[in-house]
């Protein structure tokens, strides 16, 4: 896929968060998201550090967590969240909305996929919902689907999966699962809060698979 695009759609995606994330209360911001352990603050500080973490960054920070990339990704996101205001990390969102730099080892839609999945990560705990486009969505979830990082083709494996809100069919197997864009990209990511939206075999597959629903 040209990467002028992607990156133009990951542009835009991080300018709508930063919106989102400027219009939410003062509370909000010490609510959890879908993310175990992690805050809305937490979160905006993962999604500032997303276009500003280098190599050197990723290698101290993966001897840190001993090579636990989850951990490292948590422990510079709360470094980062007690170093900076809200208003602080939306301003840093805005002003790399557009630069194509990424983690070591990331794909140019990787950044899209997760801010893409953070949105979601976001709203849902709050009680409100978040758009999901869907050109960016479908090719989000076929990365994801194909891709060793996300642990997809492990989750998904023998399931079949079909878009209800979009022309869309990804995965290869005798199970299907039928659902919106941004559930099939939530449980596809592990997230048990987009299993309610889902129907068919394949949702007993991949529930087995994901981390606890969230109430809402």
């Amino acid at each position: 896929m040209d990467e002028s695009k992607i990156l133009a759609w990951t542009e835009a995606e991080r300018l709508s968060v930063a919106e989102l994330l400027e219009g939410l209360d003062e509370k909000d911001w010490s609510a959890d998201t879908l993310c175990p352990k992690w805050t809305v603050h937490e979160m905006a500080a993962h999604l500032a550090l997303s276009p500003r973490t280098g190599l050197k960054d990723t290698i101290l920070g993966a001897i840190k967590a001993k090579g636990n990339w989850d951990r490292m990704t948590a422990d510079q996101a709360i470094g980062h969240a007690t170093r900076f205001s809200p208003a602080e990390l939306v301003a840093q969102i805005r002003e790399d909305a557009g630069s194509d730099r990424r983690s070591p080892g990331a794909k140019p839609i990787d950044p899209l996929a997760d801010v893409l999945i953070h949105g979601q990560d976001i709203v849902r705990p709050l009680g409100r919902t978040r758009p999901m486009p869907v050109e960016p969505a479908i090719a989000s979830l076929e990365h994801i689907l194909a891709s060793p990082f996300w642990g997809a083709r492990k989750r998904c494996k023998g399931v079949r999966m079909i878009a209800t809100d979009a022309g869309w069919t990804g995965g290869e197997g005798p199970r299907e699962v039928r659902g919106p864009l941004a559930d099939l990209l939530l449980v596809a990511t592990g997230r048990g809060t987009g299993l309610a939206a889902l129907t068919g075999p394949g949702k007993a597959r991949i529930g087995a698979h994901c981390n606890p629903p969230v109430s809402v």
